[in-house]
C-alpha cells in the first residue's frame, strides 16, 4: 500500500508517523500525482505543534505538506492540458504532499520545465510564493535598500534574489558561514545578534527603505528603530507583531497561484533564480528532516523523496 505522513494529535516531532494509506482516486478536475519530491516548511511544524490552531486548525488524522513535484498517474474527468506520464510541479491545500501519491486540483499544477530539478520543483511553491509576496508587499524601487532577515533560509534566500532583480541594494542577515553565498548572489551580508542595528547602519550608509522579516524574534521592532515606515515592513511569521505595530504580514496566501509558480519556475529554468537544496531525506526520515529544519541553520530547502 502507498505510504504517507500522518499525525493524530498536536505535538513534537515524535507525533509524526509514516503509515500505509489507500491509494486515492481522482475526482472531477483532479489528478493523481506520484510524488518524486516534496519540500518541508516551518509553517508545517507550527501547525503540527498546534501553535497555529486559531488560524489553521488541524483535523485528525492529519496529513502534511503543500509543495510537490512528480508524475501524473491518473487524470480525472474534465481535466485538460495534462496526461498520464506528464512531469509536473505544484501544490496542494489539503496538507497531503508528504506521501507517495497525492490528489491535486488541475489548477494547482504546472508542467515541470526541463531546467528545474525535481528537488527544486518539489520545494518551490510555499517558499517561492511567500518570497514573491513579501518582495511585492514592500514596494521596492530601483535605488532602495532593503534588509532581509533569515536571508539564507528557504524563503529568505529567494527573497534576496527577487529583491536584487528589482534593482535594489539587499542587506542579508545571516550567520557567517552563509555570507559567501549571499555575496555571490549580490547581497551585502551582515551577521545577526547583538549590535546588528549598528552593523546594518554601517552597511547601508544609514538609510534603510524596506524590511522583509522571515525569522521573527523582534525584527519588526528593529526595522522600526532603523526608521523604516510600517507600510514598507513585511513579516511572514510574526503575526502578533504585525498587528501590534501595523506592519504588513503578506506571505504565501497573497501569491498562491499556479501563475506565480509558473513565473518562478521559468526564472529557475533560465538560471535567474536558485533554490539552494540543503538536504534530501527519504520519506521515512521525516522526523529527521524536521529535526534539522527546526535547528534554523539550513541554507535553503530540505526535501523529502518518497
Amino acid at each position: 500500500m502507498p505510504k504517507a505522513v500522518r499525525f493524530t494529535e498536536y505535538g513534537g516531532i515524535d507525533v509524526l508517523k509514516v503509515v500505509d494509506v489507500e491509494r486515492p482516486s481522482p475526482g472531477r478536475g483532479q489528478l493523481l500525482v506520484k510524488v518524486v519530491a516534496a519540500g518541508i516548511n516551518p509553517g508545517e511544524a507550527k501547525i503540527r505543534e498546534g501553535l497555529l490552531h486559531d488560524r489553521w486548525p488541524a483535523t485528525f488524522p492529519s496529513g502534511q505538506g503543500s509543495d510537490l513535484a512528480g508524475t501524473v498517474e491518473e487524470v480525472g474527468e474534465g481535466v485538460e492540458g495534462f496526461a498520464p506520464g506528464d512531469e509536473v510541479i505544484g501544490f496542494t491545500n489539503r496538507r497531503a504532499s508528504h506521501a507517495e501519491y497525492v490528489l491535486v486540483e488541475d489548477t494547482e499544477l504546472i508542467h515541470r520545465p526541463a531546467g528545474v530539478s525535481w528537488e527544486q520543483g518539489g520545494s518551490l511553491f510555499v517558499a517561492g510564493t511567500t518570497a514573491y509576496a513579501a518582495v511585492r508587499a514592500v514596494a521596492l524601487a530601483p535605488g532602495d535598500t532593503v534588509v532581509v532577515s533569515g536571508a539564507a533560509g528557504g524563503v529568505g534566500s529567494l527573497a534576496v534574489q527577487l529583491a536584487r532583480q528589482a534593482g535594489v541594494t539587499v542587506i542579508g542577515l545571516a550567520s557567517e558561514p552563509n555570507h559567501p553565498w549571499l555575496t555571490d548572489h549580490g547581497a551585502i551580508p551582515v551577521t545577526y545578534g547583538e549590535g546588528v542595528a549598528d552593523r546594518i547602519r554601517a552597511a547601508s550608509g544609514g538609510r534603510v527603505d524596506a524590511f522583509i522579516d522571515t525569522f521573527g524574534d523582534g525584527y519588526i521592532e528593529l526595522a522600526l528603530d532603523l526608521g523604516v515606515r510600517p507600510d514598507r515592513i513585511d513579516t511572514i511569521i510574526d503575526f502578533a507583531g504585525a498587528q501590534k505595530h501595523g506592519v504588513k504580514a503578506e506571505g504565501n496566501a497573497a501569491a498562491a497561484s499556479a501563475e506565480v509558480l509558473k513565473e518562478l519556475a521559468a526564472l529557475i529554468d533560465q538560471r535567474e533564480l536558485e533554490i539552494p537544496i540543503a538536504k534530501v531525506h527519504p520519506l521515512d526520515e521525516v522526523r529527521d528532516a524536521y529535526r534539522e529544519l527546526e535547528r534554523q541553520h539550513t541554507r535553503g530547502k530540505i526535501v523529502l523523496k518518497p
